[in-house]
């Protein structure tokens, strides 16, 4: 079982939020009992608060998931956590949290920040780790650098995919047109390596598990990735609570937030670990990939506080610039909107 304490190398944000975290308190919020000043809380079976967590169960950069529920994260914090695998498009998953037929869900912000932008009733609590989008061209290709790709073909999962906003975001910063000087084709996933084979595409963008599993299998080169230059310690994962939630039972949303943070935490710590746990909902994933893969992502990076509403206001910044939000909207005033700092 792993303790937190100041000692940790993260951010002043996270820091000051450890400081303000109390187990008593915690324990008397939920009717919970404290097993002393530096264990954890227990409650009983009937003492846990029911939680609808939504969750993509085919992406391995959402692991701290079912950390969190093997590991007992949620259940320390009170929580009765039923995890719901979402496979539908990010406006349905974000109007089932806005409604209640949800009660948070764990996505990317370059996928989630469009449609928070037109209103739905779900705040962003936490930021969970950055990583897990790459763009591969074959060695053959010629393609080394974001450059090489003007005037070629990118094969994407979908046209609003995070993987093909952030590749279209980079470009605009190195003065290439996304749009105009770069064409873009979407596949299903599972056939962008064979679209890059027949040579339809010219290289090929997406997230972990598929587009580590192609690199791999198919020998292919990474051009690119988001943990480059200032995105080195930028989050692509997030929470987000339903606004109703927040607002009338706050405690709920903290312990969630809490609970999941603790879950990365272990995550970073123990990759290997939390790659088997992981493993249950990709049976036939290599377990040693999905190891390489964890260790690859910035699972210590997981900003709360002003340090996370920031980042939400950087990455609006950037999605204006390739047209994906509002040139009007105020990136400021946005991130604050969809932003809840529900560890103060």
């Amino acid at each position: 079982m792993t303790h937190f304490d100041d000692t940790t190398p993260i951010n002043p944000e996270r820091r000051a939020w450890l400081r303000k975290t109390a187990w008593a308190a915690g324990a008397a919020a939920f009717g919970g009992v404290s097993l002393g000043l530096s264990g954890p809380l227990a409650y009983a079976d009937n003492a846990l608060k029911p939680l609808k967590l939504s969750w993509n169960a085919g992406a391995i950069c959402t692991a701290p998931v079912p950390v969190a529920v093997k590991q007992g994260f949620f259940q320390r914090h009170g929580l009765q956590v039923e995890l719901i695998n979402f496979a539908g498009s990010t406006d349905q998953l974000l109007e089932a949290i806005a409604t209640g037929k949800s009660d948070a869900g764990v996505g990317m912000a370059l996928r989630w920040i469009k449609p928070l932008e037109q209103g739905f009733d779900v705040k962003l609590t936490a930021g969970i780790h950055g990583g897990c989008m790459r763009l591969l061209a074959t060695r053959t290709s010629g393609i080394v650098d974001l450059a090489g790709l003007k005037g070629r073909t990118v094969g994407v999962s979908d046209m609003a995919s995070p993987a093909k906003n952030f590749f279209a975001i980079t470009l605009k910063k190195l003065g290439i047109d996304p749009d105009n000087d770069v064409h873009w084709r979407q596949y299903p996933a599972s056939l962008l390596g064979i679209a890059l084979k027949k040579g339809e595409v010219h290289a090929i963008a997406d997230g972990d598990p598929t587009i580590w599993t192609l690199r791999e299998s198919d020998h292919l080169y990474e051009v690119s990735n988001n943990l480059c230059g200032e995105y080195q310690n930028r989050v692509c994962c997030v929470l987000g609570v339903r606004g109703t939630l927040i607002r009338k039972d706050r405690a709920t949303a903290q312990a969630l937030t809490q609970a999941l943070l603790e879950a990365t935490e272990w995550t970073a710590n123990n990759p290997a670990d939390a790659a088997a746990i992981f493993s249950a909902y990709a049976p036939s994933a290599d377990v040693g990939q999905l190891t390489a893969m964890l260790k690859s992502h910035t699972d210590k990076h997981h900003p709360v506080g002003d340090a996370f509403r920031k980042e939400i206001a950087l990455y609006a910044d950037d999605l204006k610039t390739v047209g994906v939000l509002n040139s009007g909207t105020d990136s400021n005033r946005f991130s604050t909107r969809v932003f809840s700092d529900v560890l103060v």
